[in-house]
Parts: structure tokens; sequence; C-alpha cells
């Protein structure tokens, strides 16, 4: 039996664009150019019917090695607690203060293109330290 080596997270939300732009920043991906035939986006959108446009977008990292992500917009907000969530690994092999030093400067930057710090979460015997956050509709993440 063959194992899966590619896959797709997908995020429902209210502004699918809005919210891949984002996720975009936060990881360095990239959105696909528009389809062919399509200057842009926003043409290709309004090429559309009314109910189908702005109705997904996707984004994946430039490197080919992290997952695409796909937004799908849903007529339902969140109400609950994700039950999938992404760990965005920004202090990976740093320690101490020099780890809490980088996720807070991640966080810093994060919160400044719409996220919301949630909750600091300090190294013990068991756990390093990491920050839970939300992104611009609320889904949480973890910087750690």
């Amino acid at each position: 039996m063959s194992s899966i080596k590619k896959f797709q997270v997908t995020f429902d939300c209210a502004e699918p664009e809005r919210v891949a732009r984002f996720w975009c920043e936060v990881l360095g991906y990239v959105a696909p150019p528009p389809p062919e035939g399509f200057p842009t986006w926003d043409a290709y959108n309004r090429s559309l019917p009314a109910e189908e446009r702005g109705a997904w977008f996707a984004c994946s990292d430039p490197s080919g090695v992290g997952p695409r992500l796909y937004f799908q917009r849903v007529p339902e907000g969140k109400v609950a607690k994700n039950r999938v969530h992404l760990d965005v690994r920004a202090g990976t092999g740093l320690v101490g203060e020099e780890r809490l030093a980088t996720l807070e400067a991640e966080r810093d930057r994060l919160v400044a293109l719409g996220a919301v710090c949630v909750q600091v979460l300090l190294a013990d015997e068991e756990n390093e330290s990491c920050i839970v956050m939300q992104d611009i509709e609320g889904n949480e993440f973890c910087l750690d």
C-alpha cells in the first residue's frame, strides 16, 4: 500500500480571499495566478454568477514542501473551538529566553496583520513555550 505524500488543509470561512491572503503573509505562501484568460482574480470573479463570486481561494508553499491551503465560503460562522489547528513553527531549534523572544516577535508581527493573541503558555517540565492565537476569522492556531 502506498502512502499519501501531498495533502490540503481546508478552512471554512466567510471571506476566503481575505483569510487566504492573511495566511500567505503568516507562512510566506503565494496565491496562484488567476485562471487562464483573466488578468486578475477580480476579473475572474466578475465573470461568475453572483452567488459563486469569491466562494473560494487557495494558496500554496512556493517551495512545494508545505500543504496547499484551500479556503471555502460557508454561510455559518465559527461557533466552537477548532477540531484541527495549525502549529506555526517559529521557534524551532531555539530554547529558553531566545525561543520566547522569537515567539513574541512573531506574535507581534501577526497581531499587526490582524491576528489575536489568546494566551501565552510558558515552558514547564513537559511542554515548550507556545502562544495560542486566532486568525482574522477566529480560527485558533499556535506559535511554537
